[in-house]
Formats: structure tokens, sequence, C-alpha cells
């Protein structure tokens, strides 16, 4: 029996319609109508032998078989784009100075700079993890050449990658002592979330006291994980020893951005920040 090859197209289809949650936002996304999806998607359903999405009123959901294949997909089509990147655009050659707030270490961060030096061998990529507004300060000294990191509330510098939410974290047995201020594990004075935490407990009217600071985030982060005190991270970067207090004031969410190349020069700008919002 011979196996069938997959098209690239109708996985394209399909893997807008997942992650845009129906067919006719997919076709938005895609400049094309509902119907023309629905037929891409019904011929990929053929090929494959059984159904990818369970259709509802007001949203598609994945089949099992569905969650499986749209792994695939984007494999697939992340290498497909890689492949025609390394040779139907202009070598890229020379230094790429990044900054890189290490929110972003080590899952957004490591499977994008494969990619990317996978797709200009020629490229010398230098990377400095660090504080967000440290890095920026860099940057603006022509230091560095791009940054990731966070964006302060209000200000409209940078290109959005993603926005997470800004959560309390601790150990799974950590408990506050008795008639004592909540202990805190915190990065140093100038980090937006250290402010915001404060901030907020403050107003809630929940004694505090930092009692560990640490440059780095895996400082922070083995601090919390030794169950001494709570801290506050994004979300998607919370390591497997901790876990989310959901008894402490909200902390709303804050956007990770790309900063630097305000001109639009560098080729490899827009690359990266399709990788980092696939991860």
């Amino acid at each position: 029996m011979r196996i069938p090859d997959l098209d690239l197209d109708l996985l394209r289809g399909f893997v807008t319609v997942a992650e845009r949650g129906g067919f006719t936002a997919a076709g938005q996304a895609l400049g094309l109508t509902q119907s023309a999806i629905s037929l891409k998607v019904k011929r990929l359903e053929d090929l494959l032998g059984g159904p990818v999405f369970l259709r509802g009123a007001k949203r598609v959901a994945l089949t099992p078989e569905g969650e499986t294949l749209l792994a695939y997909a984007r494999r697939m089509l992340a290498l497909n784009e890689e492949a025609v990147r390394r040779f139907v655009t202009p070598p890229v050659e020379g230094r790429l100075r990044l900054g890189v707030a290490d929110h972003f270490v080590p899952r957004h961060l490591a499977p994008a700079l494969a990619r990317l030096s996978r797709t200009w061998p020629e490229l010398r990529i230098e990377v400095e993890v660090g504080r967000s507004h440290e890095l920026r300060a860099r940057l603006a000294r022509e230091e560095l050449d791009l940054v990731l990191g966070k964006r302060r509330d209000g200000e409209t510098e940078g290109r959005v990658i993603f926005t997470e939410a800004v959560v309390w974290v601790a150990a799974p047995d950590f408990a506050c002592p008795p008639g004592r201020p909540l202990p805190l594990a915190m990065l140093p004075q100038g980090c937006m979330f250290r402010d915001r935490a404060l901030t907020a407990l403050a107003r809630a009217g929940v004694a505090s006291e930092v009692v560990y600071t640490s440059p780095s985030l895996m400082g922070v982060a083995a601090a919390a994980e030794a169950g001494f005190a709570a801290s506050v991270m994004g979300r998607t970067g919370l390591p497997e020893g901790l876990v989310e207090l959901d008894h402490l004031p909200p902390l709303g969410t804050a956007e990770m951005c790309l900063f630097g190349d305000a001109a639009g020069q560098s080729p490899v700008v827009e690359p990266l920040l399709e990788w980092l919002r696939g991860v």
C-alpha cells in the first residue's frame, strides 16, 4: 500500500483552524472564504480516513487524532518554512548581539535560536541574558542589536510577542508563618514584577517582606522551591517545582516584546517574531 503525501496547504488550513478556533476566523487569517477552508479540512480528513475536528455550535474542537496531527503539522510547516527561507532569502552574515530577559529562558528562546542558526548559518549570534530594563539601556547605548524583554505598563515601544498572566507562586507545601509578614523572594529593585507585587499587597493590606533577593530568575525560583518564600513570575515560565497561589491580590498581565530595529532593516526580525510566537 502506497502511503499518501500530506499536502502542506491542507495542513496550513488545518493548523489555522485549530489556532483560530473556527473556520471563519481561519479563512479571514488566510484570506480565504469559510467554505474554502472547510474544503481543505475535508480533503485532509478524507486523506487520513477520519475527522480531525468536532464541529460545535460556537467553536470547533480537535479530536484525539486531530491533536496528534496538530503536533506533526506544526513541525512540517516549520521545517518547510525553514528550508524555503534558507534558499530564497538573501544570506545573512555578521554578528547579532541579542539581549534576552531571563523570563524567556529556556522555553521560548532555545527553539527560536536553533531555527535562526539553521536558517542563517553564517550569522554569529551572541546572547546575553539579564534584566529587561538593563538590557534595554544597553540597547539604547548601541551595545546590543535586539532585546527580548518586558514592556512596562503604559509603554508603546517594542513589538509584542505574547501577553502572559503574572502570577503568585510558591512551593506546594508553602505556608506563611502565623503572625508574620508574607516572606517574598524577588528580583532586585527596578523589576516590574517586584514593583507590581509589592504595590498590590500594600493596596490589599497584606503585610510582606522581601527575605531573598537574586539578580537571576533561576535564583528566585530556587528560593521559592525551597519553601520559605513566595514569589511572582510569568505563567508561561513557571518551573515544575512551583504552583500558583490564588489567595493573593491579582497581578494582571505583562507584555513580552522585541525591542530594537525600529526601521525594520534586519531580515531576522520577522522570522524571529514568528518563531517566538509559535513556541
